[in-house]
Parts: structure tokens; sequence; C-alpha cells
């Protein structure tokens, strides 16, 4: 037992590990529940990979009825960044990644396991430091900067695995009064751990995603208290996820080689094993082959990629949870409007090989969750993203909000559903060109299919404006139109049209299309009788004048 070294380290400790038990006792909830955790630094960076695991560490927790936190890891106060914890939560919170305790800045926590910023807590960590040196578990080291390189150097030439164990780790070496008098002389020094493991042992332990896993024991006596008093990452770890009672760790699969050294710590200090679930990489294909998604060279690794160009949260949610579980798009199909919480997520369904992240397949899954909004709800979110990266679009989208609505509401029910918006940028390609204030004030490039020849083009647009009556329902309205089409040597039907082509000079298709270019400038819009009927039989006029 070192009780001298210990109280000479840590002379204004005074609680104990026991102490800290009963302020964090097991948490009261119901059989089965878990409790998992999100534990960024403060970078203000979120990842998708991050929000990948969040996601499912939210999901997970909730349908057990468990409880979700947020613990912020700043014990490396190089990486924060101002207003780091507020990025984080905010950045979550806009993907439905809420928390049941946490920070809520840098001075409010929420909840009786707090603090939750590890800063906080070094009196906590110091504790339990003192409790490993009574126990002759932890020591201090006085090896200096210079002191490990040669070690380094020294290793490498003897072609050995290089770290700080065995006869390597010289400070394991002294005596206590040793050290004692080193402190007292004033020297400066870190606290290791006196690691028992033997590299030539196995470790077993059971992942919930990958099953069974072995590893050589962890041997390194690793720094568990810096020169500055707070605690290295693994250290923290291992006393964060007990007090604060973590059942499931949900964390990328970059830190399964850490579990040896984890469990050990956990067996050191005496805690029960939290589960151990490590998630799946995010991959991106770059040419032909799979790399993990990177923040230098792709912009949809961060999470405000999505916000920027205008894909809704829940899209990039849905997408998540996609490839999260293979049964996932499934359950969406067969539930389109049903919100994602309900669906149950399987950690036995999450592909361990990595998840390829499409942008292509993005889209498509965004098109589809913007074609179950209301009008309402797309002008809504639609505006509030224009007000922000597009101030001209926004300006006109609020001067004409009714028209605005009434163009988003076309196709919006009935068994064709339009899917022409993936992301909110969009909305500026398909809104403007019926706003006449834009449309009447710019040359137009027509996009004629069948029928080219401009008198021809003329008499069908003349005739047609003839018979047009905005009051027509839609059978009548086009009716009409195949009543232009007879008149002008169009067969009214196109069945009629491929039995007899040699009768005809095209046919109903083709005349719509005229009509529909003539309007819009564009082959492609939503239904043609719907838009007629906002733009109304005057500026249908005059933009047919422009021809």
């Amino acid at each position: 037992m070192s009780k001298e070294l210990a109280d000479i380290i840590f002379p204004n400790i005074t609680k104990t590990v026991e102490d800290y038990e009963k302020i964090y006792p097991k948490r009261n909830l119901p059989e089965g529940a878990v409790v998992t955790r999100f534990a960024p630094s403060p970078t203000g960076f979120v990842h998708i990979g991050s929000l990948f695991t969040a996601t499912f560490a939210s999901r997970f927790a909730r349908q057990t009825n468990g409880i979700y936190y947020l613990r912020i890891e700043d014990t490396d106060s190089k990486r924060e960044v101002d207003n780091g914890i507020e990025l984080i939560i905010n950045g979550l919170k806009v993907f439905d990644v809420k928390f049941d305790e946490g920070p809520v800045d840098e001075n409010n926590q929420e909840g009786a396991y707090g603090p939750y910023i590890q800063s906080q807590r070094k009196e906590i960590y110091q504790t339990y430091a003192k409790s490993l040196i009574e126990k002759g578990l932890a020591y201090p080291c006085f090896c200096t900067p210079e002191d490990l390189d040669k070690t380094r150097e020294k290793q490498e030439k003897l072609k050995i695995r290089p770290g700080y164990y065995g006869e390597y780790a010289k400070c394991r070496m002294m005596s206590e009064s040793q050290m004692i008098e080193r402190i007292k002389n004033g020297e400066n020094y870190i606290i290791r751990l006196k690691s028992p493991g033997n590299p030539n042992k196995k470790v077993r332990y059971t992942d919930l995603i990958r099953g069974m896993i072995e590893f050589p024991e962890h041997d390194q006596d690793i720094v568990i208290i810096k020169s500055d008093g707070l605690p290295t990452y693994h250290f923290a770890h291992a006393i964060d996820d007990h007090l604060m009672r973590t059942t499931h760790v949900i964390r990328g699969e970059e830190w399964l080689s850490s579990v040896p050294l984890h469990l050990q710590l956990f067996d050191m200090l005496g805690f029960e094993t939290p589960i151990y679930v490590h998630m799946p990489t995010i991959m991106k294909d770059d040419n032909g082959s799979k790399r993990k998604i990177s923040k230098r060279k792709d912009p949809e690794a961060a999470a405000s990629y999505y916000k920027e160009n205008g894909i809704p949260s829940d899209a990039v949610t849905d997408y998540l949870l996609n490839i999260l579980n293979s049964n996932y798009e499934i359950w969406r199909k067969e539930n389109p409007k049903t919100p994602s919480t309900e669906f149950k997520i399987d950690p036995a369904k999450i592909n361990v090989s990595g998840a390829m992240f499409d942008l292509v397949k993005l889209a498509d899954v965004s098109k589809n969750t913007i074609s179950n909004y209301t009008a309402e709800r797309v002008y809504e979110e639609g505006l509030e993203w224009a007000k922000m990266y597009d101030h001209e679009l926004a300006k006109l989208m609020e001067q004409h909000k009714d028209f605005t609505i009434g163009i988003l509401n076309i196709e919006r029910t009935g068994t064709k559903i339009r899917k022409d918006i993936s992301k909110w940028s969009d909305l500026r390609e398909n809104l403007e060109y019926l706003y006449d204030e834009v449309y009447l004030n710019k040359e137009h490039e027509y996009e004629w299919q069948s029928i080219t020849d401009k008198e021809e083009i003329k008499k069908i647009i003349e005739e047609y404006v003839n018979v047009y009556d905005e009051n027509d329902d839609k059978d009548t309205w086009f009716n009409k139109i195949k009543d232009v089409c007879e008149k002008y040597g169009y067969a009214r039907e196109v069945k009629e049209y491929k039995k007899n082509p040699e009768n005809y000079k095209g046919h109903v298709g083709d005349v719509s299309t005229v009509i529909r270019v003539a309007l819009t400038s564009r082959r492609n819009t939503p239904d043609l009788y719907e838009i007629l009927k906002l733009l109304g039989k005057e500026r249908m006029k005059i933009r047919f004048s422009l021809i």
C-alpha cells in the first residue's frame, strides 16, 4: 500500500471512491433500459460519422425507455473552439438527436449525474487515481520527453514493440521513498497505470454488433493523469462511464484497438464492464475503391453540409437509418408518413463491413421525404433555408406566398406524387420560371421538341388562346387541346398516331408540349392544367406573346 505517496501527490483530495459511489448510485430504470452517451470534444464540428453513431445511440436508448446523455470531453484544451458545446448541441438537435441529460452550455447542467463536462470533474478523476496509487496500481513517472525519445530509439534499433512497459517502464522500478524524494525536490511528473497485462495472454469480449472478439492483453503503463492534473481520455472514459452508469458504450470502430486497455481499466478500478458496441465506419466509393469519408476531402463529411445545401434533416436521418439497418428501406416504403422514431433498430442488422455513403442515394431518399410534405411545409422549410442562403428567392417566396404554395401543391396528392425536389436549393429551379418578374425580364431559349416550325407553333398557340377557358374542368380542358390537334392535322390520341403515323403531323402530346414550352420555355414541368389555372388567361397570353 502507498498511502503516504498518494497523500503527497494528492494532498487536497479528501473524498474517497466510496463517496462517489454514493453520489452517483445505480440508476432506477425499467428492466432492459439502456443508458448510452455521446461524448465529443468541443471542436464545434459534427462529423457525419458522429451523427451516424449518435443517431443509433439515441434511438437505441429511446426504444428501451432508457437514458441518452451528452458528455463533453474537453481535457485537451488545444482542440476547443468558442461556443463548441452550443454548436454540438444545436448541430445535433437539427437532426432530432436530443439528450435527456448533459450540459446546456459551459455553465449549466441538466441531470443528476453531472457535471457532464470533463474539465469540471477533475477532483473525481484525482480521487480514483489516488486510490490506485494507494493500492500500488499506479505511480508517478518522472521521465522527460527526451528520456522517452531515447527509449523509443533503443526499441527501434532492437526492432521490438515501442512503448512504456516491462523493463522500459523505468519509473515503475523506483522505490516509494525515491518517488517521494523526487516529488519533494520539485521534479515534474505524471501518473501512470501499473499495467498487469501480459501480451502473450488473450482478452476476450463480446461486442453487441461484432460478436466475440479476441485481443492480446494490454501491457503498456499508460498515462492516466497529466502534468496539469487532468486525466487522459482513457482514464476519464472509464470513470465517467461507470459513475454515469452507462450500460452500452456506442462508438466508432476506430476504438476497437482500445478495448483491451479499457477492459483492464474497468477491472483495475473495480467497475462493472459496460457492453461495447463498435459502429461501422462511414465509407465512400472513390473511383472504384472504398475509403473512409474524410472531413478534409469530402464536404459531405460535415453535418453542416446538409443544412447549407437544404437537405431536410429528417431525410438525412432516414438515409442514415437506411444504411444503419438493412430492413429500414422496406419499413419506410410500407410506412411512408410514419415518424422514423417508430422504427425499432436491431443491432443484429448492422453491417459490420462499413456503411457506404452515397449522395445520389441520399438525393433519392430526400425526394421521397419531401414528396410526403404538405405544400405549406415545403414552403415554410424552403423559405427558412432561402432566408439564409438565397435572399432573392426568399423575397420572391414571401411576396407571392399563396401563389408559391399553389405551385408547390401541384401533384402533391393523388396517385402520381411529384418528386422533383431533393433539397431546398432545388426550389429556385422549380419556382422562378413561374414568377412573372423573373420570367418576363429575361431572354428564353425555348425547348421545342417535335414541332419546331415557328409559323406552325404560332397557329397552334393562337387557336389555343381562343378556346381556353379557365373555368373548364380538366377533362374539358384536355378535350379542347384535342380539338386543336384535329383542326391542324394532329392525332387526338397517341395510339391513333402510332397506328397510322402517315395520316398525321404528330399527336396530342406534341401539341401539349408546344403549349407547355410556350408558357414556361420548358419541356418538363408539373401538371400543365394546374399551372395554367394558377397563372390565369391574361398572364398566359402575355407569356405567349414573347414567342
